[in-house]
């Protein structure tokens, strides 16, 4: 894999870099944009436990009440408050110069890459537009209130609906993809994250046994020594800024 200061590794034929880079998104690139969840103080549920919204335990337990909390997470993003700001764009640009292949995974359920105009997000926990069959996992587009009453349409009898959510005590999606990638990449960044959620805390760690330089764009500095380098600041400020310096030291075009 690519090391520091050089260039990367060359596909194809030598008039033609292609480099792979691995993005990582978590919180902190959302909250910028205002989303608010139940953790914040003032925020969504600011009172609610985990255990009563976010666990398969707590959906069987008390379903109105999971619904209840998704539909108001999912409303936000209709909030004419809430868009995506330029770290969000900065991606969406990247991911369109020829000698990138980008894999833009986020930890977020929001849908803000999207409208920034990136695709192919790979949403490792999940989507607030996006239900599934409580039986079959099918999934469905979904942007209103989801209740008890709503059922899917791939079975028969039809069966009740959920959030398609990645709970806690549930496996994240497309690990298997994302662990391709990282073995693959010339360049791992993780953006906006705390370092402390599994799986997706290990992913720089998994970088690191295949010769990925790696790299920390966010608020706080994680003191664990695990990243090549840390860029301290708003993902807003600080991502367009690292993107335009990635895409002059390595000529990508």
């Amino acid at each position: 894999m690519v090391e520091v200061g050089q260039r990367p590794i060359i596909a194809g034929c030598y008039d033609h870099i292609i480099m792979n880079i691995v993005v990582l998104t978590g919180a902190g690139i959302s909250a910028e944009s205002g989303i608010k969840t139940f953790r914040d103080t003032g925020g969504l549920w600011e009172n609610a436990r985990i255990e009563d919204v976010a666990t398969p335990e707590a959906f069987e337990r008390n379903p109105a009440m999971v619904y209840e909390f998704y539909n108001a997470r999912r409303q936000q993003l209709f909030d004419s408050n809430v868009f995506p700001n330029e770290a969000h764009y900065a991606l969406a640009r990247l991911a369109k110069i020829s000698a990138v292949n980008l894999t833009l995974v986020t930890q977020n359920v929001d849908n803000l890459h999207e409208r920034a105009g990136s695709e192919h997000i790979i949403h490792m926990h999940g989507e607030l537009l996006s239900v599934k069959c409580a039986e079959t996992d099918e999934p469905f587009v979904w942007h209103s209130e989801l209740t008890h009453t709503d059922v899917c349409t791939c079975c028969k009898p039809a069966k009740p609906m959920r959030p398609d959510i990645v709970w806690f005590g549930e496996m994240p999606m497309y690990m298997d993809e994302i662990y391709r990638a990282l073995a693959n990449a010339d360049l791992f960044c993780a953006i906006g994250t705390s370092g402390a959620v599994y799986p997706a805390a290990g992913f720089v760690d998994i970088a690191h046994q295949y010769g990925v330089e790696t790299v920390l764009v966010n608020l706080d500095e994680l003191d664990n020594g695990r990243f090549n380098q840390q860029i301290l600041g708003k993902a807003s400020e600080q991502v367009p800024k690292w993107i335009n310096r990635v895409v002059d030291d390595y000529k990508l075009e």
